[in-house]
């Protein structure tokens, strides 16, 4: 089964071809980053414009690249949420146009679900069981998952994701925007023995996450230094290297509670901050001393891309499932573990 798979559920336009007999045929994306820097952060208006202009030019080029024509297609998945109503606006009209005018089937994704299955994609894929750390732009999530839709949410954010607090913390020390990456860069140049930041709620049983103490508690930190005429270049390296490690140190004390509790030894971690040097190196050390396994996606594959949509509609596609006729999907709050097994 060749699906077209499409992903516009916030700044990235995001297209791709995966055939279940032969794997990823081609994939193509476009990111908005350049158009909303200037604003500090996504404009929805502009995201939804923006995918409109570019989404059919890169379908074509995915389709270009596979060597194939579009009633080639036997199938199309789409993001229908979580996201940028919009932005899912774009894609779900797109995709239910096309299906309708080739009598194909389409179908609505779970954006959440298409992260978490990324790693399948990859040469070594994850077998089932294992725990997910999910750490996107606005999730942060610990998912135990025994197959393809079924998954218990063991843990999650109650306030800021963990992207949302690294952008937030970026935009703090007048970081540009994506602030995530360039804190990040910036944090590699920041003393550790300088500043330690609380790790919130390690000091307390349970699997669910809040960043928004840490993100005031680094603003407090910078007005010290600001008020102390210390907040030069070197200071807000060690700022920014002292709210990674207390990010970073975070999440690894939650995944290694979840491993502990679940008996699992496999450790998926999907989401752009999958993608943290730090955040890698510190897991691939845990999950060594407790004889498991850390599995990701491929770099390009951290962010929001296509090729996690058709994958994860194609597994769905297969056991059946597809939206009914004219029926499209666009849904902007939608929980992971309301997903049913297909």
């Amino acid at each position: 089964m060749r699906v077209l798979g499409i992903e516009t559920s916030c700044d990235e336009t995001g297209v791709a071809l995966f055939d279940t007999a032969h794997g990823l045929v081609a994939d193509a994306l476009y990111s908005q980053v350049a158009m909303h820097a200037d604003y500090g952060g996504v404009v929805p208006e502009l995201a939804s414009r923006d995918h409109t202009r570019r989404l059919l030019p890169l379908i074509q080029q995915v389709l270009d690249e596979a060597g194939l024509q579009r009633r080639e297609l036997d199938a199309i998945a789409y993001t229908a949420g979580p996201g940028l109503v919009g932005a899912l606006m774009v894609g779900a009209a797109t995709a239910h146009g096309m299906a309708r005018a080739l009598g194909i089937p389409v179908l609505g994704v779970h954006h959440m679900e298409g992260h978490l299955l990324a790693p399948m994609l990859e040469d070594e894929p994850p077998d089932f069981p294992f725990v997910a750390l999910l750490v996107s732009g606005g999730h942060t999530q610990l998912v135990d998952v025994h197959g393809v839709g079924r998954y218990r949410l063991l843990g999650e954010s109650v306030d800021d994701a963990a992207g949302e607090a690294f952008d937030k913390a970026a935009k703090m020390l007048g970081l540009a925007y994506p602030g995530g990456p360039r804190l990040a860069r910036l944090a590699e140049r920041g003393d550790p023995s300088r500043l330690r930041f609380p790790r919130p709620m390690t000091d307390r049983p349970g699997l669910d996450f809040s960043f928004s103490g840490l993100k005031t508690h680094t603003l407090t930190a910078i007005r010290k230094l600001e008020a102390e005429g210390g907040l030069d270049d070197q200071a807000r390296a060690d700022v920014a290297r002292a709210f990674e490690e207390a990010v970073v140190d975070t999440l690894v004390i939650k995944c290694r509670r979840a491993l502990d509790d679940t008996g699992l030894k496999r450790l998926v971690v999907a989401g752009g901050v999958s993608a943290n040097r730090r955040l890698r190196e510190r897991l691939e050390s845990e999950t060594h001393k407790r004889g498991a396994r850390a599995y990701y996606p491929r770099g390009r594959f951290c962010t929001d891309n296509g090729a996690m949509i058709a994958y994860a509609g194609a597994q769905r596609l297969l056991a059946g499932e597809h939206d009914e006729t004219g029926i499209m999907k666009a849904v902007p709050r939608w929980p992971l573990d309301t997903l049913g097994q297909p």
